[in-house]
């Protein structure tokens, strides 16, 4: 039912995943076995999410071969430097009960301690090695990854940035698309509230028989982002990727371009660990 998005080094992934982002590690094995059941086969979660060992259950469980099941994951700021990044990793391997992962992500790349090149040099090894089948970035702006680029010759396969109609990135992902990087879009509905409450949504959801959210889901889709919204509730996880069987027009297209607002919700990757 969803379709695949093929990354820069051959390797393949579903183009809509299940967000963990805040899921506790009592409730996620439940909510990804939900998930699972709905159809999702990409799962996101992150050291940060403090539940690896729910995630890696889940998969473990799941009577699905694990090769049809993608799991991301990501280092953390406080292990930013060759060595650590390296510990880390094995770390999350660890805690989620796999042998490999499909995508290592650097979480952030805290361009004020200056260690993200290094950082970004283990995940070159952990990809050599074949323990994780893709590797990525996370929150990187276009100077980071020119360089990033230019001092190792490695292209991240995916950077997993803020993006929502209130903040639609095109320099970045224009930067993105040159250079055969996917993006990937987190905080997809802007936290949801406001947004799905927008009155260009709500038109554009009435005019198709679609909520809001299944609206600005499908823009992302449309737009060839791969897409990782979170909830807890199954109703939503079932709605959130029931987005195949329509398509936006000119129109709502439009409508959405104009309400870019440069708005983050998240923290801004320049100035984090300044």
């Amino acid at each position: 039912m969803v379709p695949s998005i093929r990354l820069n080094n051959g390797t393949s992934l579903p183009q809509l995943g299940f967000g963990v982002y805040k899921i506790g590690d009592d409730e996620v094995t439940g909510a990804i076995r939900t998930a699972i059941e709905a159809g999702y086969r990409a799962i996101d979660t992150a050291t940060l999410y403090a539940n690896e060992r729910g995630v890696g259950e889940a998969v473990r469980t799941s009577g699905l071969p694990r090769e049809e099941l993608f799991v991301t994951t990501k280092l953390w700021n406080t292990e930013h430097g060759y060595d650590s990044a390296l510990r880390a990793f094995d770390t999350s391997l660890s805690e989620l009960g796999l042998d490999y992962v499909d995508l290592y992500l650097i979480h952030w790349p805290l361009p004020a301690q200056d260690k993200y090149v290094e950082t970004w040099r283990a995940l070159e090894k952990i990809a050599s090695d074949g323990r994780a089948k893709a590797i990525g970035v996370s929150n990187f702006q276009i100077p980071h990854l020119e360089r990033l680029i230019e001092e190792t010759g490695t292209v991240p396969a995916v950077n997993q940035i803020e993006c929502h109609p209130w903040l639609q990135q095109p320099l970045l992902r224009d930067f993105h698309e040159k250079h055969e990087i996917v993006t990937e879009a987190w905080s997809p509905l802007a936290r949801g509230g406001d947004l799905l409450a927008d009155e260009k949504i709500t038109t554009i959801a009435e005019k198709h028989g679609k909520t809001p959210a299944q609206v600005v889901l499908r823009w992302h889709v449309e737009m060839d982002h791969l897409v990782i919204p979170k909830s807890v509730t199954p109703d939503r996880i079932k709605a959130n990727i029931d987005v195949f069987d329509f398509a936006l027009d000119a129109h709502d297209t439009a409508a959405i371009a104009t309400l870019e607002q440069g708005k983050r919700l998240g923290p801004d990757p320049d100035k984090l660990g300044a």
